[in-house]
């Protein structure tokens, strides 16, 4: 085992920044592919946490903690994204039992 980790070598800040923007780009994918509003609220959490380890990485290799700072910002904004979604997708399945984001699309009030 000890061979193994001394021949992968160190991880540098390209490793860490090709793993946020592959998480990035992962969750914007799922973002505009998909039609379910929790698939794409999830896949937009995705996309917040491609942006917070990147400001981590950018602050580890600056020796700076304003990356962790603004990481905390970003998991509060998600948090409360979080807790609107959730809200928002229950009001709307009982309007309607679905959430296809196609039936969505039209924000006029309709009878059914």
């Amino acid at each position: 085992m000890l061979a193994v980790t001394e021949s992968m070598g160190s991880l540098t800040l390209s490793h860490y920044i090709m793993v946020s923007a592959l998480l990035f780009v992962i969750g914007l994918v799922g973002f505009v592919s998909r039609r379910n509003l929790i698939v794409m609220f999830l896949c937009t959490e995705l996309m917040f946490q491609g942006a917070a380890i990147a400001m981590i990485a950018f602050g580890r290799f600056h020796l700076d903690v304003s990356g962790q700072v603004f990481v905390i910002f970003i998991l509060t904004v998600a948090a409360a994204e979080a807790a609107l979604a959730l809200g928002l997708v229950v009001l709307l399945y009982r309007r309607k039992q679905t959430l296809s984001a196609e039936v969505w699309c039209d924000l006029r009030e309709h009878t059914d």
